[in-house]
């Protein structure tokens, strides 16, 4: 039985063992499954406590008994835990991106965003984006579609923007070379963050760079979701201040690999 560990399809450059079995004295196991055992892994219900990455994150939600408020609101699951059988959802990337704005000083408030992408992980970022009161939230497609905008609508409409978050995976390695946008046009454009943690420094985060804006990458978000993972699972408080020393010997081990 894999008591604790991380599901998905492809997990090979996955760090969550690395980081879990830093924050917590368990094993922490990396579980692929294809869409069939996925199904077969959520009716057996063999697991104390699991995370869910891409493609599952909504998948999963008819197999939960529960749904934890920001797990609702955003509609997609990304830690679940098994207490005598049942099954509970909740959302831990909400309370990343939160540490991640918080840890960085990125001012939310009356502010006009935009969200490149709108898969799952842009659903959380929309959502603790939004209890932080933008004066407006707009999500950036490269194609149009409704509630969205394309990126030459948000070029020429705004430009005014003075964050943007990039929840797509453009920029990831190996496309390392590409980027979602041009930050140009934006002149009013305070920070950028992209959720890619690999590259660390993304192309979207190195032309934010050359313009003088606060750029930040995914990597402390990635490990402030998995410490409040291991909170619920363990039933526990851990201080945000394991946070910052783990994603320093992430970049570490990126730089030995």
């Amino acid at each position: 039985m894999n008591r604790y560990g991380l599901i998905g399809e492809k997990l090979g450059h996955s760090y969550s063992k690395l980081i879990h079995e830093k924050l917590a004295d368990y094993t922490y196991d990396l579980i692929p499954l294809s869409k069939e055992d996925f199904t077969v892994f959520m009716e057996n219900r063999e697991f104390e406590a699991i995370n869910v990455t891409i493609p599952y994150k909504q998948a999963v939600l008819p197999y939960l008994d529960e749904l934890s408020d920001s797990a609702k609101a955003i509609g997609a699951v990304n830690a679940i835990i098994n207490k005598n059988g049942k099954l509970y959802g909740y959302n831990t990337d909400y309370l990343g991106f939160l540490y991640t704005l918080r840890q960085n000083n990125i001012k939310v408030s009356g502010q006009k965003v935009l969200i490149i992408g709108n898969g799952g992980a842009a659903k959380a970022v929309t959502a603790a984006l939004r209890s932080l009161s933008p004066a407006e939230l707009i999500t950036v497609k490269y194609k149009e579609e409704p509630g969205t905008v394309t990126y030459e609508q948000a070029a020429r409409f705004h430009s005014d923007a003075s964050l943007i978050v990039n929840t797509s995976p453009i920029g990831m390695y190996p496309n390392a070379d590409a980027a979602p946008m041009d930050l140009s046009p934006y002149i009013h454009l305070e920070a950028v963050v992209d959720l890619i943690y690999n590259p660390s420094m993304t192309k979207l985060l190195a032309q934010a760079e050359s313009m003088g804006i606060k750029a930040v990458n995914g990597m402390g978000m990635l490990v402030a979701q998995a410490k409040y993972a291991v909170e619920l699972f363990l039933d526990t408080e851990i201080s945000d201040d394991v946070i910052l020393p783990i994603v320093q010997d992430l970049f570490n081990f990126k730089l030995h690999q």
